[in-house]
């Protein structure tokens, strides 16, 4: 796997939707319960089941946004004497269609987070500045929102809550394959040490994406129910294909010079 760092496509404008969506989903994650000082006092086990109930409420279920029912019960939040987490009847109201919109800012980890939000800022940049601010973000949400129902109709009666940006990031991935194919991107690739190479994005996204469809297929990896590999290729594609219309006005990214798949480039007489 590919680590990308930079691309070699200069923007026209700042991407102010870009920096507020990293922005709200770093706010978010740091004030989620379930991570450490977030619920001051509480046991391992207490912030265990508070995350679960934050979760159930939150998230978006697949069952549920498949059958538009709540289950009877879901975690309150409370430790049994056991030890487990109790479970009562649902004391909110909520709706699966909102759901998705709130899991867009959720993520069940730091290298969660992080992975998601270095892809946003090295290639949502230049989707903003193509599409514009507004644009941009109602892209965002369309393939956040696809990747979401698209990964529930494939697992309709899945409970497990569906969190995380990946789906509408990987839109941004997929509409800029189509938009800048030949930019060049900087990546580490792990072989002994990180090499740093500079390779065209259609060989780095096009690379993650038949990673991700092999892996949605249950291939090469052991467990594929912590990862929603699905929800990528739906969102992958519906970005792909809400940019095509787009190909024909957008100008091309800056010639490559100097620097090329890490060795010095040789001038064309």
């Amino acid at each position: 796997m590919v680590i990308p760092v930079h691309d070699v496509n200069p923007v026209g404008r700042t991407p102010y939707v870009t920096y507020a969506l990293i922005a709200a989903n770093v706010f978010v994650f740091v004030f989620m319960p379930g991570l450490a000082g977030s619920v001051p006092g509480d046991s391992e086990s207490a912030l265990l089941c508070h995350t679960q109930a934050f979760l159930e409420r939150y998230a978006a279920v697949p069952q549920e946004l498949i059958h538009h029912r709540l289950p009877q019960l879901v975690p309150t939040g409370e430790i049994t004497p056991s030890g487990g987490c109790a479970l009562g009847p649902p004391g909110y109201e909520k709706s699966p269609a909102l759901s998705v919109l709130t899991a867009l800012f959720l993520h069940g980890g730091w290298l969660h987070l992080l992975g998601n939000m270095l892809f946003l800022l090295i290639f949502g940049n230049n989707i903003e500045d193509r599409l514009g601010h507004i644009r941009f973000a109602l892209f965002y949400v369309v393939c956040g929102y696809t990747a979401a129902y698209g990964y529930a109709y494939v697992n309709d009666d899945s409970t497990a809550p569906l969190i995380g940006g990946s789906g509408a990031i990987a839109g941004v991935l997929g509409a800029y394959l189509v938009l800048y194919p030949r930019a060049r991107v900087w990546v580490l690739v792990p072989f002994l040490v990180f090499l740093p190479l500079r390779l065209p994005a259609w060989l780095v996204l096009g690379f993650w994406f038949g990673l991700q469809a092999v892996y949605s297929s249950g291939e090469g990896v052991a467990d594929t129910g912590t990862v929603a590999y699905m929800a990528h290729v739906v969102g992958f594609v519906a970005g792909m294909l809400l940019a095509w219309p787009l190909r024909p006005g957008t100008p091309p990214p800056p010639k490559p010079r100097g620097l090329l798949f890490g060795r010095r480039a040789r001038p064309r007489w």
